[in-house]
């Protein structure tokens, strides 16, 4: 099954995403590319609760048809960044493994901050692992095995053992292209022996409380000469990226792009006149976004841009 952001809880639990196996062990693959990996592995592992995260749309589509076609009904599929799901969907102490079969080693000099496999990784890896649980990483690159080997030991949190890579890792798609150059494959375990403290993202979701405040605005009021607009609050950056005039010429709305520590989301922010006079500005649901604080100062951001306009505010909800 492919799940979006907005179908997550966030922590989440085995037990609501897996209600016919909740007592499995449950393990996410990072990077799951065209889903060979666990199509092979996961007919060897079926008490497994299966979670794999990737990028690409393509890839999403091609694994899903692959483990449907090997018979695996407690597998799930998203598309999001690692990090995001890792912090913000996966409980502490919940993964039995985390597979990391052939990464992008972003080769180039001064790109070793965009490699998954760091310290900060290790940390929120170890966080999210139960006892015993660990990683497993391939990979053909040798640099970034040790690279990546290194930062694992040096991370405080794991013990290390070189070994043979699982079969099933050496006949996915990339494993046979390096094959067919010649090309090896490396493989380390990473058993978790001690475990940091690392929160979660703080998330509203489930609230029918949107974040959204109520104003007035002068009768001169429009956005015809809107103008790109960057907020920042902490480690928060809204940018208001356009705005929008709906059919009935009385009703806006602004497209705001939001970042937050692991978590990238655009939504639309709504100016919509109420039946007594006012305005009220609330989130608009289109696009699954979920209620981060992050989203809560992009309302703020819009209702301090319409009262830097000449707005009246009367309630600030967010």
């Amino acid at each position: 099954m492919i799940l979006r952001l907005s179908d997550f809880r966030f922590p989440d639990s085995i037990a609501r995403l897996y209600p016919d196996n909740p007592d499995g062990p449950w393990v996410l693959e990072i990077g799951f590319g065209d889903g060979r990996f666990w199509a092979e592995q996961g007919t060897v592992e079926r008490s497994v609760n299966y979670l794999g995260v990737e990028l690409s749309g393509v890839s999403l589509l091609k694994a899903q048809r692959r483990l449907k076609a090997s018979g695996l009904s407690n597998a799930h599929l998203t598309k999001m960044p690692a990090m995001t799901l890792l912090r913000s969907v996966v409980p502490p102490q919940s993964l039995a493994r985390i597979v990391v079969n052939f990464p992008d080693p972003w080769p180039k000099a001064g790109h070793e901050e965009h490699r998954l496999l760091r310290r900060p990784f290790f940390g929120l890896a170890a966080s999210r692992l139960a006892a015993g649980g660990e990683v497993w990483f391939t990979t053909d690159h040798e640099e970034y095995f040790e690279f990546g080997v290194r930062e694992g030991r040096e991370s405080g949190w794991f013990d290390v053992e070189l070994t043979e890579p699982p079969p099933a890792t050496l006949r996915t798609k990339y494993a046979l292209k390096w094959k067919d150059l010649g090309l090896g494959a490396q493989h380390a375990k990473f058993k978790v022996h001690s475990r940091p403290v690392v929160p979660g993202l703080a998330v509203e979701g489930d609230s029918n409380d949107l974040p959204h405040a109520i104003l007035t605005l002068p009768s001169t009021f429009d956005l015809k000469d809107f103008e790109k607009t960057v907020v920042r609050h902490g480690s928060t950056t809204v940018v208001l990226l356009d705005a929008y005039r709906a059919a009935r010429r009385d009703e806006w709305a602004i497209l705001a792009h939001v970042e937050e520590e692991d978590l990238t989301q655009e939504a639309l922010v709504a100016i919509l006149p109420k039946e007594d006079g006012r305005t009220l500005v609330k989130l608009d649901r289109f696009g699954g976004v979920i209620v981060t604080s992050g989203i809560k100062a992009a309302v703020g951001a819009v209702t301090n841009l319409l009262e830097a306009r000449g707005a009246t505010v009367h309630t600030r909800a967010y």
